[in-house]
């Protein structure tokens, strides 16, 4: 009978989900986020690497195909809404999530780095790990080349990282200002994740940033795990400290003020409170 009921009252409400709504939504998951002990943040974050990873290589493999740039932007957020809608972990939407959260006084900042950190280190071990199995397949186990798909993978990986170091500082900045505005649009899609009561409208509300940020190629911390390292393994000439200092480091920091700043505190002090 009480099962009844609230699917009666849930249906009584409708299916879409107020920004007050929303944001209380995502303000308790901030908290659930910040309580997970280490193992589950690591291995949840190793899945979000990787499906984010599958389905960058989806996208580059319609590119491969001849299909126009704008196809790739209409896949690739398959990868987002299956790890949203299984609760795994995305340092790049906890980068909006965990700051929301301590706007509100839910959670300390010791416990917003202790999240970010196991999770990105999550992140990057299934975006790696994605890495060596999809060139492994691509190659067979560096039999023979990776074919066209291989190609869009290491002129990808050369346009993150040797395009902007031959930029120099101005290089360096775009990187940063592309990431801001990724993550930006990333974390709209992980707040709209809470705007819908129905599976079918949470895909559809996710799907719309997420494509545009894919879309207008900005710089994704998390994505760049998988680009340029499988770049590197087709045969890009890239190194370690190149992507990280060309790439790696200004993605992440872009990332962490497009999400922490213009989604996650941004909601939390515009719906954190009714009358606001």
């Amino acid at each position: 009978m009480r099962e009844q009921a609230t699917l009666h009252r849930e249906a009584a409400l409708g299916d879409a989900v107020s920004p007050y709504e929303l944001v209380s939504a995502a303000l308790e998951a901030s908290e659930r986020k910040a309580q997970l002990a280490v193992t589950p943040m690591v291995v949840r974050g190793a899945l979000s690497g990787a499906l984010l990873a599958a389905a960058t290589l989806l996208a580059v493999t319609a590119w491969a195909q001849g299909l126009p740039r704008i196809v790739g932007a209409l896949i690739f957020p398959v990868g987002f809404c299956m790890l949203v809608l299984l609760g795994l972990e995305l340092a790049t939407g906890n980068f909006a999530l965990l700051p929301a959260g301590w706007y509100a006084g839910r959670l300390d900042a010791a416990a917003v780095g202790r999240n970010w950190w196991w999770v990105y280190l999550g992140n990057l071990v299934g975006g790696t790990a994605f890495a060596v199995l999809a060139v492994a397949a691509l190659t067979g186990w560096w039999s023979h080349d990776s074919g066209v798909v291989g190609e869009q993978l290491r002129q990808l990986a050369l346009s993150k990282t040797v395009a902007y170091l031959e930029e120099g500082w101005r290089g360096w900045m775009t990187v940063v200002t592309k990431a801001v505005l990724a993550n930006w649009l990333v974390t709209v899609g992980t707040m709209l994740a809470f705007s819908s009561r129905s599976t079918v409208g949470k895909i559809a509300a996710m799907w719309l940033p997420i494509m545009t940020f894919f879309g207008l190629g900005y710089e994704h911390s998390i994505v760049n795990m998988f680009v340029i390292p499988a770049g590197m393994l087709a045969g890009a000439p890239i190194g370690l400290g190149t992507w990280w200092m060309w790439n790696q480091v200004p993605a992440t920091l872009g990332n962490i003020v497009g999400g922490g700043l213009f989604t996650g505190l941004v909601l939390a002090w515009s719906y954190g409170r009714r009358g606001v």
